[in-house]
């Protein structure tokens, strides 16, 4: 079991770790149990996240048993960020995205067989745990010196804002959370963002602390692109994993769009494929660019992971339907309404003349431009070529969403709303 490592190491997947040669060993000797935190402080899981959950899948697809810790008690807390105090979320909604992000995390891992997944909630040992029994139990494992020397409570103590007590005892919190799976579930490997190694070093401390217990640690990257700048970001914001808040068809055009010089690294971070696959696929993009071939495999993969299979190959369509390859006709309202968000659109009825939509969508600059542009054969909807200057617009034309698709020539596309 233990060529995983190596697997995970081929991949990029791992950032910091403990002693390796140990926890190989270790692995070899049989199938661990195995943990990754994730705290509720907003309601739905991102990409970053997801670096973590392909982490778990991989080490369960080698015999090892997840634990999905959900923070419903470290969520109230809140984790120090590097500027600035979190502001405390209400307890009703912290345990409301608690149970968001459960339902999340239950879709990546198996929950059947020997080594089935299983999640967990701080909130559950936490609330019990007494203000002197933290202090007695847990407190005195720790030294100041090492709390007050980790990055972001010396830049937040360097700060105007310095750093509220809550939030510097975050880290004791979650060393008690490796401690408790430890105890109760033999868990002897945390994993988590490499911006949590301090906070893991910690668990893994206390355990041999306060049980003469050994543990790992090992954390993901901070997945950047080539050009060493944050990978992520859309224009309405982060990459959700919940369709509601980012449509699947934006969350598949996000990865459709990576850059040539970032494919290979994002196919080995947030794929299953394998290497030598992945060696293919890299080799036959870079011969034939123009086919975006490894954008497009990244986009189905990750997508079909996040959203499954149906919705992917419902973006897909929805794709071709605007490049005029499927009839639109078949798409669900709610994906051509999501296709479609960006585009160029005003309002339209049925009996509406053609040339009188053309104009108000800003196709041509006239009603006389819009009938040569009809004459010169110029002039399509939903894929279909506009024969007559006195066309109006007919029920049939009406798309699923109330969304007709009015387009000039090859490129300019825009989009009539009912």
């Amino acid at each position: 079991m233990s060529h995983i490592l190596d697997e995970l190491q081929a991949r990029g997947l791992i950032a910091q770790h403990t002693d390796l040669d140990e926890l190989r060993e270790t692995l070899d000797r049989g199938p661990i149990t195995y943990y990754c935190g994730f705290d509720p402080t907003g309601p739905s899981l991102h990409h970053g996240h997801l670096v973590a959950v392909i982490l778990m899948r991989h080490l369960q697809n080698a015999g090892h048993r997840p634990l999905v810790l959900v923070g419903g008690a470290t969520g109230l807390i809140g984790d120090p960020r590097a500027s600035g105090e979190r502001t405390l979320n209400a307890a009703e909604q912290v345990a409301e995205w608690t149970g968001k992000l459960s339902n999340q995390l239950s879709r990546f891992l198996s929950f059947e067989g020997d080594n089935a997944a299983r999640v967990v909630n701080n909130y559950d040992w936490t609330s019990e745990l007494s203000a002197i029994d933290l202090l007695r139990g847990i407190g005195k494992h720790f030294r100041m010196g090492t709390m007050l020397a980790k990055d972001t409570v010396a830049r937040r103590l360097a700060s105007d804002e310095g750093i509220s007590y809550t939030e510097f005892s975050y880290q004791l919190l979650q060393a008690n959370d490796f401690l408790e799976l430890y105890r109760r579930h033999d868990c002897i490997l945390q994993t988590g963002g490499n911006d949590q190694w301090g906070n893991l070093v910690g668990g893994m401390d206390l355990i041999r602390k306060a049980e003469g217990g050994s543990a790992h640690v090992l954390t993901t990257p901070i997945i950047t692109k080539a050009d060493g700048t944050k990978f992520g970001k859309t224009e309405g914001g982060a990459i959700w994993l919940d369709p509601t808040m980012l449509s699947p068809y934006a969350f598949y055009q996000f990865w459709l769009n990576t850059a040539d010089s970032d494919v290979e690294r994002l196919l080995k971070v947030f794929t299953f494929i394998s290497l030598d696959e992945i060696d293919e696929i890299v080799a036959e993009s870079t011969a034939k660019p123009f086919l975006r071939l490894g954008q497009r495999r990244l986009a189905d993969e990750v997508t079909t992971l996040v959203h499954g299979a149906e919705a992917t190959e419902r973006v897909k369509e929805a794709s071709a339907a605007l490049f005029g390859k499927v009839d639109p006709a078949n798409l669900d309202g709610d994906t051509l309404s999501d296709a479609v968000a960006e585009l160029p659109s005003a309002a339209a009825r049925v009996g509406m003349p053609v040339v009188d939509l053309v104009e108000a969508l800003g196709l041509e600059k006239g009603k006389g431009a819009a009938r040569r542009t009809i004459e010169a054969g110029g002039l399509s909807i939903n894929g279909v070529k506009v024969e007559h200057v006195d066309a109006v617009i007919s029920d049939d034309q009406v798309l699923p969403g109330g969304i007709i698709l009015v387009r000039k020539g090859k490129k300019n596309l825009s989009v009539g709303r009912i």
